[in-house]
């Protein structure tokens, strides 16, 4: 089942790394504010495809995740949850920058998918900006792979999906103003404060995250050796 909290952590998860997002690929969304009817077809299907591939890879990682039915295997992935999403919110907050060590373990993914992209610039026509948009979400980006995994933890197609696809609408504004030089947007989206308000919000999340799953997980543990007590003395009687 889709949690509400979970598509609006998503969002604010994708509207809070707008800098983050603005320093990677900002230079590609600027390169296609060209100016006419056409680019805005090739601005809209660049973001399209961008946010499509983000939504993609999420479902398929939903999925795998979900097709191991182990109590032990989803108690861990809960507990990674709660901690991906206060390692997320120390990254937004630059309080800690271990989330880089993501982007180390994609470059090698990158690679290979940067030389294709390279076949569609520069981009004159929207198939060509759907095209790039498709394999820019598998840029070596801190941000986007550790929503990844943090979205998987979900264990559903479905759910994942729909995580990765609010993230993406949350990138949406911040890069839909660069294309479009909306630069008052912009420095809003940059703004210090917010980037905190949102920051904490995804700590405490994360905190409650992991609070619940232990909670739970006790009382898991604790049903279990109840029914083998109760086994036990039947058979001595």
């Amino acid at each position: 089942m889709i949690e509400l909290s979970q598509l609006g952590s998503a969002f604010a998860l994708g509207l809070a790394g707008a800098g983050h997002c603005l320093g990677m690929c900002g230079g590609v969304a600027a390169a296609l504010n060209l100016g006419g009817q056409r680019t805005r077809s090739v601005t809209l299907s660049y973001h399209g495809g961008r946010i499509a591939s983000y939504t993609l890879l999420g479902g398929l990682l939903g999925l795998a995740a979900g097709s191991i039915d182990i109590a032990a295997w989803t108690m861990a992935l809960r507990y990674i949850a709660g901690l991906l999403l206060i390692g997320m919110g120390l990254y937004i907050a630059d309080w800690w920058r271990g989330m880089l060590l993501l982007e180390k373990l994609g470059t090698r993914l990158w690679q290979p998918v940067q030389k294709l992209s390279s076949r569609w610039l520069p981009v004159r026509r929207w198939p060509q900006g759907l095209a790039l948009g498709l394999c820019w979400g598998l840029m070596p980006c801190g941000l986007i792979y550790s929503s990844l995994a943090w979205a998987a933890t979900a264990q559903s197609a479905a759910a994942s999906a729909s995580m990765m696809l609010f993230f993406g609408l949350g990138t949406l504004p911040a890069m839909l103003a660069t294309s479009l030089g909306a630069d008052r947007l912009q420095a809003f989206l940059r703004r210090r404060g917010l980037k905190l308000v949102i920051a904490v919000l995804l700590i405490l999340s994360g905190l409650w995250t992991l609070y619940l799953t232990a909670a739970h997980g006790g009382h898991a543990s604790h049903g279990i050796e109840q029914p083998s007590a109760d086994h036990s003395h039947m058979h001595h009687g």
